[in-house]
């Protein structure tokens, strides 16, 4: 290699992380009106931008829109061919540009005036048209490029995503935007599956959820669980409450110590007053009671303690739960 490469690449994060902490005295009276500005916003925050700072634009979009505020993203030159037709007078539209005076954006700012939009700029350059033109202008300029040409944008971008997401971090909280909210958002992830999913989501029913009397023997409870293919069976009394239950683990107990246990009846070998869960509890939480107990199934219970359901760890599994 021509070039010490290890040398280079810490000398880039040294030049980029400056960037970044350049940013920390700018925090001030303008940060926080853009804050008010897209909290008071009837509408949705419009992020535009193009080229490299138009994908760190779609970034602050997305962010904006999984944590708790409306938002789209408008590319700067599809702005002018029918695309402002997205923006409305209720509407923040955030604009990132390094340079701030790109023909584009040039071309974009007269149109957002006249539709009466309020903006907010992060440039480079507060002295630009895009600059003028704000509401709010977010100063987000670099001593220089981590390129060596001092033309790929580097250091410049990475300032314009902190800033971004010191915008993004904070609307988030001060809107008081929590777990359950984000899962909201992002059901397909595995937070989403964590904090969303009940019990009742996931429990087995029917035939894979073996109810057996207190008077049956324990042959027939082992045959119903064989057949349920399941770990436990539920054990009730004669008005269909439980009072039990009895799992693979207790079979195998029990058999050490008693070769007659086939015959013996179920309700003098079973669990008494097991741990039970209702329908409507969060998986999560679930998973966190079989966990401390160290048990693999629980039976779920309707509010007169009938059992409606068993919860078996290897159904959280299955989940994405854990």
């Amino acid at each position: 290699m021509k070039i010490d490469a290890i040398r280079r690449a810490r000398q880039v994060l040294d030049i980029e992380a400056c960037a970044v902490q350049a940013l920390k005295p700018r925090i001030g009276r303008e940060f926080t009106r853009a804050l008010e500005l897209i909290l008071k916003a009837k509408g949705r925050t419009v992020v535009s931008g193009m080229g490299k700072t138009g994908i760190i634009a779609e970034k602050l979009s997305a962010t904006l829109a999984s944590t708790g505020t409306p938002s789209l993203f408008l590319h700067l030159a599809e702005a002018s061919h029918g695309d402002l037709g997205k923006v409305t007078a209720e509407d923040v539209v955030v604009i990132l540009s390094n340079s701030g005076a790109t023909a584009e954006v040039k071309q974009l700012l007269p149109f957002l005036k006249k539709i009466g939009a309020r903006i907010i700029a992060l440039t480079g350059n507060t002295a630009s048209p895009l600059a003028k033109y704000s509401d709010v202008v977010l100063d987000v300029s670099v001593k220089k490029e981590a390129c060596p040409l001092g033309l790929a944008p580097t250091a410049s971008t990475t300032a314009a995503l902190a800033m971004a997401d010191a915008l993004a971090v904070c609307l988030l909280e001060i809107k008081g935007f929590k777990e359950k909210d984000f899962a909201l958002f992002h059901p397909g992830g595995a937070l989403g599956r964590r904090l969303l999913l009940t019990v009742e989501d996931i429990m087995r029913t029917g035939r894979t959820n073996p109810i057996v009397r207190e008077t049956a023997r324990v042959a027939d409870v082992l045959l119903k669980i064989t057949q349920a293919r399941a770990g436990a069976a539920s054990i009730v009394d004669g008005r269909g409450r439980l009072v039990g239950i009895f799992t693979d683990g207790d079979l195998r107990r029990h058999l050490e110590a008693d070769t007659a246990l086939p015959q013996r009846l179920i309700r003098d070998v079973m669990t008494r007053n097991p741990l039970v869960v209702k329908k409507d509890a969060l998986a999560a939480e679930a998973l966190h009671l079989l966990e401390q107990r160290k048990i693999d199934e629980v039976p779920v219970v309707d509010e007169r303690r009938r059992p409606i359901g068993l919860l078996d760890v290897q159904d959280l599994l299955r989940a994405g739960v854990m």
